[in-house]
């Protein structure tokens, strides 16, 4: 409670502010694995610690917004955000070519069967 007597609890004091934070930590550590994954190539992995973060990161957005972060947790919370931030950007440095590849291969494939479609159409 506040000194005044207020209802509103003092910010930064409740178990929800706490776990917020925690929130964001947790998806810190899970995009960490995410680049790693990304950086040997192991896009199974990849693919499944997207989800992971996904659902924390949904989670987390159902918490109840109006919470009031201390002025340590605001700064923390922002520190985290720009650390995941960072992390995706190195990310998609990586996988963004590596889907343009794919993209182009795909793509070169389906031409070719449909050339070889058409022409054994003639044969």
């Amino acid at each position: 409670m506040n000194p005044d007597n207020s209802s509103e609890p003092l910010p930064g004091n409740s178990r929800n502010d706490m776990q917020m934070i925690a929130a964001y930590e947790e998806i810190l550590a899970i995009t960490d694995r995410m680049l790693q994954a990304a950086k040997n190539s192991n896009w199974d992995e990849l693919v499944a610690l997207e989800l992971d973060c996904k659902q924390l990161t949904a989670r987390l957005m159902t918490q109840n917004a109006r919470e009031q972060l201390s002025e340590e947790q605001k700064q923390k919370k922002v520190g985290l955000i720009h650390g995941i931030l960072e992390r995706d950007a190195e990310i998609r440095a990586i996988t963004e070519p590596w889907m343009a590849q794919l993209q182009n291969r795909l793509t070169s494939s389906s031409q070719q069967r449909k050339l070889e479609q058409t022409y054994q159409k003639d044969l």
